[in-house]
């Protein structure tokens, strides 16, 4: 069996996106146009990935410093040919090749499989689209038998050339062994001045190899990102896919075109997302959560029947079901709620796990904390973590009930039962049923009187 190499095309500059940012890098749904592509090659099955670089090719790396990649500099940028050229002497010639390329990020897995189920041993199989304006694009010309005999770029294409709609889309499968026949034979005289790799079309053809075609299911598949503008039609129809996937399954959108995922977003049935909500990482929503307006939720899971109000954020949490959130929350990495918390508006947790039924309201922040069952947190209370060198633990049992504008000054516990009366600053332990009242002692001032300004000169 053949093994599968992938190319991956990713050496240009992309100098009309206007950025120092190699044009592959720029994202779509919150990842590189590349890291989309390489993900495809690996769900295809590929045995080995390599990348052609140039631009920014030390930035190109980092980026994906985390998979196995074989790497082929390309000094000069001299064509398509030329590019594949630099990554073929790493290939052994029994292997398959499937070129592809790294601003064309939302080919689909699909389609690729269907290409490469098309090609054996002795076929090129091609990828095209038909466009309603090929303008830009090579041309497929064809026989009077309807097979393919040449690709002709569009700057040198004759004027019924031109009127050819089936365009390539530079996705091809040969073998290492005839690419590198056919590479080295390449010409640059043509209105670039750049070795193309569609000219191994018309060699094929006249070495009697079979083309075989396969067509995209779609032209935004195939559709690459020059521009930022490009870029944006990439986000935007990519986005209403997914939208598309999660309204099929069972999830209530307000409106699909203000929805961004950038990750993995998982719903159950029944769930409802409002305008203007942002998913990153992975994010999962039980049955029947409800998502208010203007959220954005990263790598958190939401159990069934909980609440999201408008205008929150959460990162790194989770939640039981049938929690209440915000609106104007904010839950940081490392908060645990359990089944029916409310968390109020103008609430900030972080690394902090909060026990069955309890409720923090209002304008808090609870940070490192452990709090029990039924604990209520009253409007305004703090949990003083931080030293300005470590953190502490604050540690609320059942039962708890903290009174408004308290000051818990970690590391402190607080007993089951126990009441904290408002406006206290609680510095060290309280035992069960206890009441604590930490302030000032009032004074009341009689015949007191304000000062008054002074009179101007």
């Amino acid at each position: 069996m053949m093994t599968l190499d992938v190319v991956i095309l990713a050496a240009g500059q992309g100098s009309r996106m206007r950025s120092n940012l190699p044009k592959v890098l720029h994202e779509v749904a919150g990842k590189s146009m590349l890291l989309h592509v390489v993900e495809r090659a690996e769900k295809i099955g590929a045995d080995t990935t390599h990348i052609v670089i140039g631009h920014g090719a030390d930035l190109v790396k980092e980026s994906l410093a985390e998979k196995n990649i074989k790497w082929a500099l390309q000094a000069e940028q001299k064509g398509t040919g030329h590019a594949v050229a630099q990554a073929l002497t790493a290939i052994s010639d029994d292997s398959r090749v499937l070129i592809l390329y790294g601003d064309v990020p939302l080919i689909s897995s699909e389609t690729l499989e269907s290409l490469l189920s098309t090609a054996c041993a002795d076929t090129l199989a091609l990828l095209t689209v038909c466009l309603d304006d090929p303008t830009g694009y090579g041309r497929i010309i064809r026989d009077n038998n309807n097979n393919v005999t040449a690709i002709v770029e569009q700057k040198d294409a004759t004027a019924d050339q031109l009127l050819v709609n089936e365009v390539n889309t530079g996705i091809m499968s040969v073998t290492a062994k005839k690419l590198k026949q056919w590479l080295p034979r390449l010409k640059s005289n043509n209105a670039q001045g750049e070795y193309y790799l569609t000219d191994i079309v018309a060699m094929a053809v006249a070495d009697s190899v079979a083309i075989k075609v396969c067509h995209a299911a779609y032209p935004m598949e195939v559709q690459g990102a020059n521009t930022r503008s490009q870029l944006q039609l990439l986000e935007r129809f990519h986005q209403a896919q997914l939208a598309e996937e999660l309204m099929s399954k069972g999830a209530t959108l307000a409106d699909a075109t203000r929805l961004d995922i950038r990750g993995t977003l998982q719903t159950g049935e029944d769930v409802y997302i409002d305008v203007n909500c942002v998913f990153e990482g992975d994010v999962s929503l039980g049955d029947s959560v409800s998502i208010g307006p203007n959220c954005h939720i990263i790598d958190s899971h939401i159990a069934s029947h909980c609440e999201v109000k408008s205008n929150c954020v959460i990162e790194g949490a989770h939640l039981a079901e049938n929690c209440t959130i915000g609106p104007f929350a904010r839950l940081r990495p490392g908060t645990v709620l359990a089944e029916e918390v409310k968390i109020g508006n103008f609430v900030e947790t972080k690394k902090a796990n909060i026990g069955h039924g309890s409720k923090v309201s209002h304008l808090s922040y609870i940070g490192d904390a452990e709090i029990g069952r039924d604990v209520n947190v009253g409007a305004g209370t703090i949990t003083c973590n931080y030293d300005g060198v470590n953190k502490f633990k604050t540690t609320l049992a059942d039962n708890t009930f903290v009174g408004s504008n308290t000051s818990l000054v970690a590391p402190v516990t607080v007993g089951k039962g126990a009441t904290i009366g408002a406006g206290s600053i609680i510095t060290g332990n309280i035992a069960d049923g206890e009441l604590a009242v930490a302030r000032a002692k009032q004074r009341n001032i009689s015949g007191w009187k304000r000062p008054e300004k002074k009179p101007r000169d």
